[in-house]
């Protein structure tokens, strides 16, 4: 009779890499896939030697397992979570946890919570980053749901989650109902933000500077260092290193300029309207991948539509990395402004200074500066607004005039930088005391009688528009 400590349902690449992870830190483990096939060839490959057992069936998969039973969920996000669960609980008892490590949507993670808290078994939405290789190696594991669940599972999510510099595991309590598939979903939608700036910085590398990929690599290594050192970073400059295998031209040559998504950053743009809080630079970037797709529109626009006569002359790199970091800290504190507005909305429980530490390894947007967000050395510690926090005076301070020479030049090239320009307005927004949304109040009262408020006096006024 075995009595391991944890199952894994789905054994796609993360699912596979997670439980060998879970198996290298001492667990013994369980795994199930649908296809029997699939798990065949995973437990005489990869998991030949390792504390992993195979499971014919659910039932058999539950009768493996220690109880209180333990058992994570890793498959595509919908409709099949749901699906798996109505077979799954027929062979749970109450006290059992179910952790669902998918993307899957937050407001569907608070539901299947309530649903399963009716039958006494505890469930866990647990967004997990860091890809394949973080699900090996350590990803960053952010858990919401029942904090009971949470302390029973604690010991073994700690065990695999990376580690930072002072040695704490990339994993934390985020807080009650979806709080954990909310945390991760800010998290892709930072990511998408950043990917979109670095492909920008690329593409005026490339169109303004005329530098060739080799060349690029260099300076993209050069401004992965010191505080602007991050993961993704580090992966843009190796990219643009590599060559085709099959024709020895540079790899971005051979791919094509269309990039897909897997809804998460809709998703973050979707509830930032809801909670009425600004992420221009995440908005942008999932609008600028929807334009990406829209390649045979370009192709005929190409010719048609006439882009600037005299180009300026190109900017010094050291004035572009300024600006592309400037940019990459509006996207986060973007992404940070969301989450706070959703502890006031939602009170999930979220401590965006928890979120930062969480965030330091495993996951993709890692980054050197968030250390700056988890200790308690920023001067304003109670602003509301990362780039308020004193934590980054001295890169805003440079990379403003930065940013804005970067934003004039790409018009001026005719090269779109809708990710740098939304970084741009969002810092010239928040810096501006008073913005022009008094005319539109006057334009909103004037046609539809809407009202106003007066700088000078309290209540609710109409303007002399009657003649």
């Amino acid at each position: 009779m075995y009595a391991n400590d944890i199952a894994v349902v789905g054994l796609a690449v993360m699912g596979q890499n997670l439980a060998l992870n879970m198996a290298r830190h001492g667990l013994g483990v369980t795994v199930y896939n649908r296809t029997w096939e699939k798990t065949e060839a995973f437990m005489a490959g990869p998991a030949q030697g390792a504390s992993i057992i195979a499971a014919m069936d659910l039932k058999a998969l539950a009768a493996s397992l220690k109880k209180p039973r333990a058992v994570f969920l890793m498959v595509k996000a919908g409709s099949a979570v749901d699906e798996l669960l109505d077979e799954l609980l027929p062979w749970l008892e109450p006290g059992d946890i179910v952790m669902d490590g998918g993307n899957s949507h937050f407001e569907d993670t608070a539901a299947r919570v309530l649903r399963l808290r009716d039958k006494g078994v505890s469930f866990l939405g647990v967004g997990v980053s860091g890809g394949e290789k973080g699900a090996l190696l350590g990803p960053s594991i952010m858990p919401g749901g029942p904090r009971e669940a949470w302390e029973r599972v604690a010991p073994m999510l700690e065990a695999i989650a990376a580690r930072a510099g002072d040695g704490r595991p990339c994993t934390g309590y985020m807080g009650r109902d979806g709080a954990g598939h909310f945390v991760k979903m800010v998290h892709n939608g930072i990511e998408y933000g950043v990917m979109q700036l670095l492909a920008e910085a690329h593409d005026l590398l490339l169109r303004g500077h005329g530098m060739e990929a080799r060349a690029q690599s260099e300076v993209f290594d050069e401004w992965n260092a010191g505080s602007q050192a991050s993961f993704l970073l580090e992966i843009t400059a190796d990219i643009l290193a590599r060559r085709d295998a099959l024709t020895d031209a540079p790899i971005l040559d051979v791919i094509t300029d269309t990039a897909g998504s897997k809804g998460t950053g809709l998703w973050t743009s979707r509830s930032a309207l809801t909670l009425g809080v600004p992420v221009p630079t995440i908005t942008a970037a999932v609008e600028a991948r929807m334009l990406s797709n829209l390649r045979d529109m370009r192709r005929i626009a190409a010719p048609l539509l006439p882009g600037p006569r005299e180009t300026p002359p190109p900017a010094d790199r050291e004035c572009l990395g300024r600006a592309l970091f400037l940019a990459t800290l509006a996207a986060y504190a973007q992404g940070f402004a969301l989450i706070r507005a959703a502890e006031e909305a939602w009170g999930f429980g979220l401590d965006t200074s928890e979120i930062a530490r969480v965030w330091r390894e495993g996951c993709i947007i890692r980054a050197a500066f968030l250390d700056d967000l988890v200790h308690d050395s920023p001067a304003r510690s109670d602003a509301h607004n990362m780039l308020l926090s004193g934590a980054f005076d001295a890169h805003v301070a440079s990379g403003q005039a930065a940013l804005r020479r970067t934003v004039a030049q790409a018009a001026g090239f005719g090269v779109p930088v809708p990710g740098l320009a939304a970084s741009l307005a969002y810092y010239d927004s928040l810096r501006s005391p008073r913005l022009p949304a008094s005319l539109i109040q006057a334009q909103r009262d004037y046609f539809g009688a809407h009202g106003f408020e007066r700088t000078d006096m309290p209540g609710v006024f109409h303007g002399p528009w009657e003649e």
